[in-house]
């Protein structure tokens, strides 16, 4: 089977900006297919870690939402609770961090909220039959939600290569329990030679794993995986066990998208923002250099080619592969054939440019 991906750039004429053309391509998605009137609409963001700006900027973001009120539907804006420590662990830190960076109601014209609860326990479980799980357990509100449009920031990733609409609705529409499983394969270890012992490992772990003496060191039995002190360490001393950790947590987020295409079949649009490439995720609490060149939007109902599409236009404009570049023991690949096995998509596609 072959998908249909709408492609859009962000060349601008005085009679048609970014806007326009936006509008324009999700008209042709359609995205009526996915969002009828009357539908609770959840729109799946990332509304990044404070102190990062790599994220999908809230005027793009209030644009998808206004084709969606368009339709007669009643869209909010959400994300779910993140496993490790930082400003979105909670409910109220993550929303005071989703409005410093500009997502509010006023700024978007429609709700913000948190899909997991206070912290992170509100979640709906839904049987699957995969390989690593039967039974996942996502973010409550987005499971609930009668339609999903799911925005994403196209960029680089430490644990898959790069991250797309696979990995923002099926790692980050995870609930605090999903995610933990997620992860639950990925134990980081030290660079002793790089440690500085600043301790400030210790402090962001959630499971109390770490102890500094001299140096840090992990506790793998009490590790969950979440990746927190990657994020935190100035001196890049912590990386990640790539031994099974990326290729599992790939297969499992699939898998936790697949919960998500058993509950609202044809009822979800997925939407990439390929600009601002970062080097790794919106987790963290910078954002880093671009590794490639801003593109455009691609759209498209299936998650698979909608990513194979966007991973394909960022390597073409880059002239190389910046994923595997950037992350060379991350087969970025894994993750297309993973959800391409589960029967959530194709990774054959035909690109239709929207002028």
């Amino acid at each position: 089977m072959i998908s249909t991906v709408y492609f859009t750039d962000f060349s601008e004429t005085p009679d048609r900006n970014i806007f326009d053309k936006l509008s324009k391509m999700l008209d042709r998605l359609p995205l009526s297919t996915a969002v009828a009137k009357g539908d609770l609409a959840a729109v799946k963001v990332h509304f990044g870690e404070r102190g990062n700006t790599a994220f999908v900027a809230p005027h793009f973001v209030r644009a998808v939402i206004e084709r969606i009120q368009a339709l007669g539907a009643k869209p909010f804006v959400t994300d779910a609770n993140t496993l490790y420590v930082g400003s979105r662990s909670n409910t109220v830190d993550h929303l005071e961090t989703a409005h410093r960076h500009g997502f509010s109601y006023s700024s978007l014209g429609c709700p913000v909220s948190i899909a997991d609860g206070l912290r992170g326990g509100s979640y709906v479980e839904i049987a699957v039959g995969g390989a690593h799980f039967k039974k996942v357990k996502l973010a409550h509100d987005l499971a609930r939600a009668d339609a999903i449009v799911c925005v994403t920031h196209f960029k680089g990733h430490e644990l898959s290569g790069f991250g797309g609409s696979i990995k923002n609705l099926g790692m980050g529409g995870g609930a605090r329990g999903g995610k933990l499983a997620m992860h639950s394969d990925v134990a980081p270890l030290v660079r002793q030679e790089k440690c500085t012992a600043c301790g400030r490992c210790a402090a962001s772990c959630p499971a109390d794993a770490i102890a500094v003496e001299g140096r840090a060191v992990i506790d793998p039995k009490r590790c969950i995986g979440c990746g927190s002190c990657i994020a935190v360490c100035p001196a890049r001393a912590m990386r990640n066990g790539w031994d099974s950790g990326p290729r599992a947590m790939q297969e499992k987020m699939a898998e936790h998208l697949a919960g998500f295409a058993a509950l609202k079949p044809g009822k979800i649009a997925y939407v990439n923002f390929i600009n601002n490439v970062s080097p790794s995720c919106d987790c963290y609490g910078h954002a880093g250099t671009p590794i490639a060149p801003d593109v455009g939007v691609c759209a498209s109902l299936d998650p698979v080619a909608v990513d194979a599409a966007s991973c394909e236009l960022v390597i073409k404009a880059a002239g190389r592969d910046v994923f595997r570049e950037t992350h060379p023991e991350a087969d970025w690949a894994v993750q297309l054939e993973a959800a391409e096995r589960l029967g959530l998509g194709s990774r054959a596609y035909r690109l239709v440019a929207v002028e």
